[in-house]
């Protein structure tokens, strides 16, 4: 028996096989769950699907978190299919590739409300259809990054939609607490990713954080998988509003030992 067998749950935002949330999807399934994927287009269908069939999961639903009624429908077709489920995985963040470099008070109005949108609110518009269906209680786990915490070169706008992110985390925690729901967001270190790519020097970045961080190396989409499965399993049943970071001590780092 796995940790989640006869578990149920969402995953939103699979972009390919180097998403951290196919990182966290993989090891879910391995632990039993059932999972239901969302997508945005036919484009990203075709590469998530042979992704989620290729772990005998086949429950897909296009969902635009810019629209509302998109949302609701997502789970209306869940609760139609499965009738509750245990755990939501929301690794959804966007903004404009071209404020992503030089400085953040540049960013424009459009695109900060855009960002904010996509990356911040959609997670709490996600809580509030899909706690009804937690009847059994379970686990919601939102995906950040220490620059919402610290200044990172380029990261601008979205680092202040992810320090609203992390708030939102601890309010929703105190709001669906009572419902023995858990709130949390999971902060993996750089890696290669698609979000990764779009930010001016990321490549820069992840030489800085091998070299900087406590264990001198960088994680890898497995190890960020293994802390997914943690916060959505019962295995962290007493954590709730937390941030838990997974990037082998980077955050802890002041000033670098050579500089």
């Amino acid at each position: 028996m796995g940790l989640l067998e006869g578990k149920r749950g969402i995953v939103m935002g699979v972009a390919n096989d180097h998403s951290i949330a196919w990182g966290i999807a993989k090891k879910l399934s391995e632990q039993g769950a059932d999972l239901c994927f969302t997508y945005q287009g036919e484009t990203l269908l075709r590469r998530i699907r042979p992704l989620a069939e290729s772990i005998n999961n086949n429950f897909f639903i296009e969902c635009d978190v810019l629209n509302s009624d998109s949302i609701k429908n997502t789970f209306s077709q869940i609760k139609d299919k499965w009738q509750s489920i245990d755990f939501v995985l929301h690794s959804i963040a966007f903004s404009d590739k071209n404020e992503l470099k030089g400085k953040y008070i540049n960013s424009t109005r459009e695109n900060f409300s855009n960002t904010m949108l996509i990356s911040c609110f959609s997670f709490t518009e996600i809580a509030r259809e899909a706690y009804p269906l937690m009847t059994n209680g379970g686990s919601m786990v939102t995906l950040t990054y220490d620059g919402s915490q610290r200044a990172v070169p380029n990261y601008n706008v979205m680092g202040v939609a992810k320090a609203a992110l992390e708030s939102s985390v601890r309010y929703l925690a105190a709001d669906l607490g009572e419902y023995g729901i858990r709130v949390n967001s999971l902060s993996a270190g750089v890696m290669k990713t698609l979000a990764m790519a779009g930010i001016s020097g990321g490549k820069d970045m992840m030489k800085w954080s091998e070299k900087n961080s406590l264990m001198k190396r960088n994680i890898t989409l497995d190890e960020v998988g293994n802390s997914g499965l943690y916060l959505l399993s019962d295995l962290s049943s007493g954590v709730t509003g937390e941030t838990h970071y997974v990037d082998c001590g980077y955050n802890k780092v002041g000033v670098p030992r050579e500089i």
